[in-house]
């Protein structure tokens, strides 16, 4: 990227011509007029309880030789975990000894070796807003026209080259949900959880917003493309799904292996030197990371892993290009993508309205594995380059702290035409379908 995150302060001025306007929308199964568009409220109800920000016992470190864990132990740590290393640096939990915070330890961990990473083991949270409500009070038959915004054409996808590959870190995923069950998805679980699994409904949403089957009720961006998933989340109590710093890395290092060059992190949580480093370990080999620019509001601290340098931040907008009034701003922000109201898949079966920053992630995602299906040798800093440049500039002119350099539009990524797909909208009585077992966590790494 040319440019610091960290230094981006103020608008830069933008020397691309705005985009054209949207082509006209598809039609839809139920016909929508633009006032009833207009007329649909926000489907969110915001869980106000306070979520722990890191846990009270462990820290996480990178860098420690043998001989410092060696140390360490002497001094009453105890390793929990640890990844595997072999891509991006290896990283320990250690959980500190009896009476000792865990600011202390971090600290203690310092001394032992001034080189080494060292940090809290943070919590990372989904970047959705929970719905205030289900059934067909809530899906009305209308659909925010998304494809129509983002210039989307599903013929354009299938003139980019071989599908692509696209990583996804998240909850577990429905499989057999009608969008998903004929698929190219392979689901990894990891080997470092550590409590109740998470729910499928936020993965489900967003595989299906990436893959989804084209003739289904949640048709997806890119059908053809191969999806790898990491669960890497769990339940913290019984009251939301989290992930931590130890599964963040590892389902990077994870992906990685398998050969993913695009990463969708529909998260976000605060800052950690340790989780800094991996990030920073895996755009080195050509990985481009595509995260939520968090859902905090306007004033907020920024939200990571979005805020690193080098990580494609999104923020979402609504159907009339208004920015989420509880999206995260500042100079981090990279891009915008429809995330306000957006009909996806459920885990429970069919699907419904959906709002957050990390609705709006699937479409940078798959526009950056467009561009690298024809462009395979595009490396990272070129392709994040092309996204930004294949915008529709958004408020004020050039690049800015709401929407960063616009909306994204994904026309001009490959060649054909800029057409809307036609897109069922949401049924006014979806069916219950429930996910059977739980196929989605089959697989071990």
């Amino acid at each position: 990227m040319s440019r610091s995150k960290a230094a981006a302060s103020t608008p830069q001025p933008s020397s691309r011509t705005k985009a054209a306007a949207p082509v006209q929308a598809a039609k839809a199964a139920t016909s929508v007029t633009a006032q009833q568009t207009r007329a649909m409220p926000i489907i969110e109800e915001i869980d106000r309880r306070p979520k722990p920000r890191q846990s009270s016992r462990s820290i996480v470190a990178s860098g420690l030789s043998r001989e410092d864990l060696a140390r360490l132990i002497a001094q009453g740590f105890r390793i929990e975990t640890r990844t595997q290393g072999n891509i991006v640096p290896q990283v320990i939990r250690l959980q500190a000894p009896s009476g000792v915070s865990v600011a202390q330890a971090r600290q203690r961990v310092r001394l032992v070796d001034a080189q080494a990473s060292v940090d809290f083991d943070q919590f990372y949270y989904l970047d959705e807003s929970t719905p205030a409500c289900t059934g067909a009070a809530c899906q009305s038959p209308s659909l925010e026209n998304w494809a129509s915004l983002v210039k989307w054409s599903g013929s354009n996808a299938s003139q980019c080259g071989p599908a692509p590959l696209i990583g996804v870190i998240d909850t577990g995923i429905n499989v057999e949900h009608d969008a998903l069950k004929d698929q190219a998805i392979e689901i990894v679980a990891q080997q470092t959880r550590r409590a109740i699994a998470s729910l499928p409904d936020h993965g489900t949403a967003v595989a299906a917003l990436l893959v989804g089957q084209p003739g289904s009720q949640t048709p997806g961006l890119l059908p053809d493309a191969r999806l790898i998933a990491v669960d890497a989340f769990y339940r913290d109590g019984g009251t939301a799904d989290r992930t931590d710093v130890t599964s963040l890395v590892e389902a990077i290092e994870v992906l990685a292996e398998r050969g993913v060059r695009v990463i969708n992190m529909s998260l976000s949580g605060p800052a950690n030197e340790v989780l800094q480093k991996a990030i920073a370990a895996a755009q080195a080999k050509g990985i481009v990371i595509v995260a939520a620019a968090g859902n905090n509001g306007v004033g907020a601290e920024p939200s990571y892993p979005a805020a690193y340098p080098g990580v494609v931040a999104v923020t979402a907008v609504d159907h009339e290009l208004n920015v989420y009034r509880r999206a995260t701003q500042g100079p981090y922000v990279d891009l915008s993508a429809p995330g306000v109201n957006v009909w996806t898949a459920s885990a429970q079966g069919s699907g419904r309205l959906r709002t957050g920053t990390s609705y709006a992630v699937p479409f940078v995602s798959a526009a950056a594995g467009m561009l690298l299906a024809s462009n395979p040798m595009l490396d990272a800093k070129a392709l994040q380059t092309r996204l930004e440049e294949d915008t529709r500039d958004l408020g004020k002119p050039g690049r800015d702290p709401t929407f960063g350099f616009g909306l994204i539009q994904m026309a001009s990524l490959c060649p054909g035409p800029a057409e809307a797909p036609s897109i069922a909208t949401a049924p006014e009585q979806p069916s219950a379908v429930p996910a059977r077992g739980r196929p989605w966590t089959s697989l071990d790494h």
